[in-house]
């Protein structure tokens, strides 16, 4: 005979394994939360990733669960927007795609040259680092005048710093070597001024460019360009995220057009579709359809 109240008893857990499942639902309601209230969607970015950008969060905000922290953030913009400087920023570097930009130096901006005017989209820019390394490439080549770059993030105050043209002169200065590997030219003194303990790009430099917030899981294409630079981005999205993204990028280039990601995003899985011909083999550089 079954013992009826064995029966109805619950089943035993792991140690832990109930504080897990909690968590995991606090963190589909904040995510849920803040895609709903305000419109920044998250909810299909790695978990692992934003796991501990969370819990950092939760730390600056001095709050204990992520429950509490959902408080804070649907109910105080300050606190919304230290959340997206922790989530939604890419950490970057200028010249940290040092072989690709050799590869648009060398290969793509002689095709460039082909056009009257050329658009190139840098998606998830960050604080400007990689639209920095781009201009001075396109500077370089005799093609920064004959281009229209569209930087985009998801962070508003990102962009804002981005367009300053301000940049860490730390970091910077550890960019040379990286700047001598993408085929630099000169030396990256020739760019910036020192203003304390910041770099201040030449102004001409970010002339060009038009900043934008665009997010790449809800946003949808605006234009067709030539070269699309996401580097870095996609390794914070799901799998099924990153097949949503890529047939965004995919259809903002124009036939042949180049899409450059990371190093590391190149094991995603772009060479083995048919969208794409791999360009270098020791960087993330995409022809759409092969070569011309």
């Amino acid at each position: 005979m079954v013992d009826r109240l064995s029966a109805a008893r619950p089943k035993a857990t792991a140690p832990g394994s109930d504080e897990r499942s909690l968590e995991e639902i606090e963190l589909r309601l904040l995510l849920e939360g803040i895609a709903l209230h305000h419109g920044y969607d998250f909810r299909e970015y790695a978990r692992a990733p934003l796991r501990r950008n969370i819990l950092m969060g939760m730390a600056l905000e001095g709050v204990p669960t992520i429950s509490a922290y959902q408080d804070r953030v649907l109910h105080d913009p300050a606190s919304l927007q230290r959340f997206l400087n922790i989530v939604g920023v890419n950490v970057t570097s200028m010249f940290r795609e040092a072989i690709a930009l050799r590869v648009l130096r060398e290969e793509i901006v002689p095709w460039l040259r082909t056009f009257p005017s050329v658009r190139i989209w840098v998606a998830g820019c960050a604080t400007g680092e990689d639209v920095a390394s781009l201009a001075i490439v396109l500077r370089e080549t005799g093609m920064l005048g004959h281009t229209r770059i569209y930087a985009t993030d998801i962070n508003e105050g990102s962009l804002a710093i981005a367009a300053r043209g301000l940049l860490p002169l730390e970091s910077v200065q550890s960019s040379e070597a990286d700047y001598r590997r993408s085929g630099g030219r000169g030396a990256l003194t020739d760019y910036y001024a020192v203003a304390g303990e910041m770099a201040r790009l030449d102004e001409t430099l970010l002339s060009g460019v038009t900043w934008s917030r665009h997010n790449l899981v809800s946003d949808a294409s605006f234009n067709d360009f030539h070269v699309i630079l996401c580097t870095n981005v996609l390794t914070h999205f799901s799998r099924e995220l990153q097949t949503q993204v890529q047939e965004l990028l995919y259809d903002s280039l124009v036939r042949s057009g180049y899409l450059i990601v990371g190093r590391l995003e190149s094991l995603i899985g772009w060479g083995s579709s048919s969208l794409y011909t791999r360009v270098h083999e020791s960087s993330g550089v995409y022809r759409k359809g092969g070569a011309a």
